[in-house]
């Protein structure tokens, strides 16, 4: 067995409260050391025994050698219990799954523009914070992110005391929403992106819900951009993580095993359900 699939205990030492219902869960290993190395968009299996597993993406960027995050909503039995964990508190954690963007090669030199809906955030704030920790490797940096209402907004402290103060660094953000405490724009993901009119001389990470990503794919290649400029990720397709149980296929792919990370390009012959 290699050593990705052998489980490790894992400590909580610290949560964050994101929204209402995503948490932000720090995670050692025994030794009070980072589990295991990985690299930006690379995900983790994390199991609560007696109660499931799932895999999460890795949040926190590799530079940070300390420990690892996991961004986490409640949407069903096992991460109803994980909210419930408090600091201190053990589950079992494996990998890094996956492949993952490639930041030091195709996205290395390039301007960047970050597009992401909601707890997709997730994934695309390891490469953000990747980034950040290596800003004189790459060009400028424009962050598009939207979510319902500004409580949804995930990692919104970090976004405008951290993120917004960046050199060469452009913020961007929306809610669906009307709402009284809410002074920034207003509109879905897709209209705020043809409002802006981004240029073109950049490469693309997208990462949000399915109709987000079609009508801002449809934008882009509007807009002049080729689908080779973008990248996404397929994350929430991963079931076993070693392309056994067949539950991550997409026409000819596996995404634990092809995946989570693709170019938009070699997307073009899956099937429609993708």
């Amino acid at each position: 067995m290699r050593d990705f699939q052998i489980p490790k205990v894992g400590i909580i030492t610290e949560i964050f409260e994101e929204t209402p219902d995503v948490k932000t869960f720090r995670v050692v290993d025994e030794s009070g050391a980072k589990a295991f190395d990985h690299m930006p968009g690379q995900c983790a299996m994390l199991s609560v025994p007696g109660v499931g597993e799932a895999m999460f993406s890795i949040a926190s960027s590799p530079t940070n050698t300390k420990f690892m995050e996991f961004s986490i909503k409640r949407v069903g039995v096992l991460t109803e219990h994980i909210h419930k964990l408090e600091p201190g508190d053990k589950l079992t954690i494996r990998g890094p799954y996956g492949n993952f963007f490639p930041v030091d090669t195709e996205l290395k030199g390039k301007n960047i523009l970050f597009v992401a809906g909601g707890i997709a955030l997730a994934p695309v704030r390891s490469v953000i914070k990747y980034v950040f920790d290596n800003r004189a490797d790459y060009g400028y940096v424009d962050i598009l992110y939207g979510a319902r209402n500004p409580e949804g907004l995930v990692y919104r402290k970090e976004i405008e005391k951290s993120w917004a103060d960046k050199p060469n660094t452009n913020v961007f953000l929306t809610i669906d929403q009307h709402d009284e405490d809410w002074d920034g724009h207003i509109g879905f993901v897709p209209d705020y992106f043809k409002k802006i009119g981004f240029s073109t001389d950049k490469l693309v990470v997208m990462c949000g819900p399915p109709i987000m990503i079609k009508f801002t794919m449809a934008l882009l290649l509007e807009m002049g951009f080729k689908k080779e400029q973008v990248y996404t990720t397929l994350e929430l397709r991963m079931k076993c993580g070693i392309g056994k149980c067949g539950r991550c296929n997409i026409g000819p792919k596996l995404v634990c095993v092809d995946g989570p990370v693709f170019r938009t390009d070699e997307l073009d012959n899956l099937p429609d359900e993708f």
